[in-house]
């Protein structure tokens, strides 16, 4: 695999090295070995997931943005098995430089439909140093940022690895319509499917962020 990074430091890009005939393809979606050896490095600590989720949405819903408050706050290691989405990490650490700034990652399933949206959204694709054309890549967030999605295909399967276990005591969430974060989702206004608890969170002006950049999010490794 190739690890890829952003403009935002610890949000990072991942592309499998995919191995194609005509029979079809295989890949390997995840070894913590291989993640240990080029991941860690860049990160400076240990990631351990522990908890798998899917999600199944149609098209213009959007999700987000959510995060885990501390002590439960989760990094994510993300990727689309059917169709396509657009994923989204938005800094949201306190002093952080990059504070309020986010990342936008076309995630393309290994079907007609993802490699289609692809095509059809190359200008976020063009810039990377991919090998291959785009699809299957994943997209890593760490603690600290909030998490969003919109789902560009007809029907999306979106899986995301976990590094802490579910808490729904500690769900947070910024304003996944907050125009001042600059987020261009892809989806026009009139098709977008939203719920009311994604649409009632705070806008980042207003928002009173429990990650700071002093902070440390990893106490398990310190």
């Amino acid at each position: 695999m190739e690890v890829i990074k952003t403009s935002i430091d610890g949000v990072l890009i991942i592309e499998p090295r995919v191995f194609k005939d005509k029979r079809g393809y295989f890949f390997e979606s995840f070894s913590q070995r291989e993640f240990d050896e080029k991941v860690t490095p860049i990160l400076g600590h240990n990631i351990n997931f522990v908890q798998d989720n899917e999600s199944m949405s149609c098209y213009g819903v959007m999700r987000g943005l959510h995060f885990q408050r501390p002590p439960y706050t989760q990094s994510k290691l993300v990727r689309c098995v059917k169709g396509a989405v657009l994923d989204v990490a938005v800094d949201i650490r306190k002093g952080s430089p990059t504070f309020g700034q986010h990342v936008s990652c076309l995630l393309c399933a290994h079907d007609e439909e993802g490699r289609a949206i692809a095509k059809q959204h190359h200008d976020m694709l063009d810039h990377l140093p991919l090998r291959e054309t785009g699809e299957g890549l994943q997209f890593f967030v760490p603690r600290g940022f909030a998490h969003g999605f919109s789902v560009l295909s007809e029907l999306a399967v979106f899986q995301y690895k976990c590094d802490n276990f579910y808490h729904p005591e500690a769900d947070g969430g910024i304003n996944i319509k907050d125009e001042d974060l600059g987020i261009d989702w892809r989806i026009p206004t009139n098709k977008t499917i939203l719920s009311k608890k994604d649409i009632l969170h705070a806008c980042l002006k207003d928002f009173d962020s429990p990650f700071s950049l002093d902070m440390n999010l990893y106490p398990e490794f310190y």
